[in-house]
């Protein structure tokens, strides 16, 4: 019998990563969108996954590449229909992630009214940083974070300005989807988006709780 799969390698074995869009509203504002009554959700395949160590790729297709920094919440087990009030008793703790984003592509998707997968969910679209447990964060509405670009400070917000909350994202998402033990749930981006380009560095934090180092690079295929 398999033991425990270990939180330290979460992204070997988790299977699902779950974004949501627009949830905060100065993000919302910047990006010339409306901010709406339920959570927008897309996916990213296992292989979006990018751990630090690893570089972020730019698809040979994208030509502007912009970063997104998101609080990741990882589940801890099972959930189906999981009411509110119960939805962080499923949460085994954290990540520090980036939402890489084709910006000229996802444009371009949208005035054609097509799914974002092209934009969004590439191999290393989803850089993370090593696993937080749960007990280290007693609250993640009251953090800050933080991405630097080749040391300048591109973007950071707080998490208490999420327009919809984790338990309320969790609760949602769990009556659609059926979250499995390892499965990741980005919750959105705070305003300063930008691009970046082949060998920026970028670094990224969550004030006294972790931070992380990545170096962009083109696809060699």
């Amino acid at each position: 019998m398999a033991g425990p799969r270990p939180w330290t390698l979460f992204w070997e074995w988790g299977k699902n990563i779950i974004c949501v869009g627009r949830n905060y509203a100065d993000h919302v504002r910047e990006m010339g969108s409306t901010v709406l009554r339920e959570p927008v959700l897309f996916l990213k395949p296992s292989t979006a996954y990018a751990p630090e160590g690893s570089p972020v790729l730019i698809p040979s297709y994208c030509r502007v590449l912009h970063h997104e920094l998101e609080l990741g919440v990882l589940m801890g087990r099972r959930a189906r229909a999981v009411p509110e009030a119960a939805a962080m008793d499923y949460v085994a703790g954290y990540a520090l992630c980036l939402d890489m984003t084709a910006r000229d592509v996802q444009d371009e998707c949208k005035k054609k009214g097509l799914p974002w997968t092209l934009a969004k969910s590439f191999t290393s679209s989803c850089p993370v940083s090593a696993f937080v447990p749960k007990e280290k964060i007693p609250d993640p509405h009251a953090l800050r974070l933080w991405l630097k670009v080749n040391s300048e400070l591109r973007q950071e917000g707080e998490t208490s300005s999420m327009i919809f909350t984790i338990p309320y994202i969790i609760s949602y998402v769990s009556k659609i989807i059926t979250l499995e033990e390892g499965d990741l749930i980005l919750t959105g981006s705070p305003k300063g988006v930008g691009p970046v380009k082949e060998n920026d560095e970028l670094e990224a934090g969550i004030d006294g709780v972790v931070t992380m180092k990545f170096k962009v690079k083109k696809w060699e295929y």
